[in-house]
């Protein structure tokens, strides 16, 4: 990996820890301002304490460094294909910080989710991404493809609420 000249730096990529917890919620916040939706992060580190490293952990995530400096993280999870009887790994987020973008630590995120998956034999690797975002042009670039024909529905709030009271 490079610098804006020609040095070089190291990328590390590692799984983070429960001591991680304070630096996930400061990367959740950063991307909400960089999704418009800073209004909607409700998640403390109590939460993410329980969630991510409690008896149940929901999802995993990944820290990327530069000479040990935090400089992103991927959030990901497990779905499931009924059709092909196997895992899949959904990807929550992927987040770098505004001034390491442009240097492949998202690719080297995305490859580290891709080796993980493989890993876990998952046949496919899913995200979700705003129409706007410019990042879509990476995906692109990737190979991954946009599903026009599927809709996400989602249920919240009070929503989720009345559905659970059914």
């Amino acid at each position: 990996m490079k610098k804006s000249g020609d040095e070089k730096v190291s990328l590390n990529i590692r799984k983070a820890s429960i001591d991680d917890v304070p630096l996930i919620l400061k990367f959740i916040k950063e991307l909400s301002v960089y999704e418009k939706i800073s209004k909607e992060v409700v998640a403390t580190e109590a939460i993410l304490r329980e969630t991510l490293f409690g008896d149940k952990p929901y999802a995993q995530v990944l820290i990327a460094e530069i000479e040990g400096k935090p400089v992103g993280y991927a959030l990901f999870f497990y779905n499931f294909s009924t059709f092909v009887g196997r895992p899949g790994l959904y990807i929550e987020d992927v987040f770098v910080s505004e001034e390491y973008r442009g240097q492949g630590i998202g690719t080297a995120l995305f490859k580290y989710c891709a080796h993980i998956a493989k890993e876990n034999k998952c046949v496919r690797m899913e995200w979700v991404v705003l129409d706007w975002n410019p990042a879509r042009k990476f995906y692109d670039q990737m190979g991954a493809k946009p599903l026009d024909e599927w809709i996400i529905y989602r249920l919240k709030d009070e929503a989720l609420n009345k559905m659970a009271d059914l």
